[in-house]
């Protein structure tokens, strides 16, 4: 029988992390441990599976602070670097497991391609570079990873379409910043909701705090917790408790079930 779904936090920040380097802001100064963020990722796992979604430049850090013995595969939200720098970090786990499976839409192929020859282009392929078994993503088109169905979910950041994606009862979405209906329709009621916040004041590219309350108002999940968020954010114990009581603040290291 499956197991419910470990949910493991693995990095809660924004692009530059928390603290920000050199930075003297308050919360970047803070000794809380949950006001220090690495980059974005979460890790899912039940039976013997443990799937990673987004791999960051933090990926080694995150692999010391939460081991596995075996990584299943990855699945990436988008190609920007901080879901992706940390892809040549994976190298342990292809040493001593082989080939690892990723699941990626075209446009992050296409990127990857360029950005990591070394490992995408079977030609001229390093020696020790980690092979990928490649697995495109589809709008609209559910995969399957381990034992379960995963669905896609289509979001727009800034001007980029990245995915989100649905297991279970579970949804993880980050870099959000506009969701058509058709989408959101696709998970509304969850019991677990994962979005982005990345400040109070509005940003171009992603929710800020009260566009990602009114998002989860829309999708009514039984929790939400709320992650890529930056020092802007303020202070880990004070937003936590200005926020409905079915939301709030993931935090490095947390982890939930399902």
């Amino acid at each position: 029988m499956t197991k419910l779904l470990k949910i493991t936090f693995l990095g809660t920040g924004t692009s530059q992390g928390i603290p920000v380097i050199g930075s003297n802001h308050p919360v970047c100064l803070s000794n809380d441990p949950r006001d220090k963020r690495l980059r974005v990722s979460v890790l899912i796992s039940w039976d013997e599976y443990n799937y990673v979604i987004d791999c960051g430049p933090d990926f080694r850090q995150q692999m010391l602070s939460n081991p596995i013995n075996h990584l299943s595969g990855i699945l990436f939200t988008h190609e920007h670097a901080d879901h992706t720098a940390g892809l040549d970090d994976i190298r342990p786990f292809f040493f001593r497991q082989g080939n690892i499976p990723i699941y990626l839409d075209k446009q992050v192929i296409n990127s990857f391609k360029k950005r990591f020859a070394y490992i995408f282009d079977e030609k001229n392929r390093y020696l020790g570079a980690p092979i990928l078994i490649i697995n495109e993503i589809k709008e609209n088109t559910p995969f399957v990873i381990g034992n379960k169905i995963v669905h896609p979910i289509k979001s727009i950041h800034l001007d980029l379409e990245i995915f989100g994606f649905k297991i279970d009862d579970f949804v993880y979405l980050t870099d959000v910043k506009k969701m058509p209906d058709s989408e959101i329709n696709k998970i509304k009621g969850v019991k677990v909701l994962v979005v982005n916040a990345l400040r109070i004041e509005p940003s171009p590219s992603h929710f800020n705090l009260s566009e990602a309350l009114d998002f989860i108002n829309k999708v009514t999940p039984r929790k939400a917790y709320l992650t890529h968020i930056s020092h802007l954010m303020g202070f880990h114990k004070e937003v936590e408790r200005i926020l409905p009581k079915n939301v709030h603040l993931a935090y490095d290291n947390l982890t939930i079930t399902i």
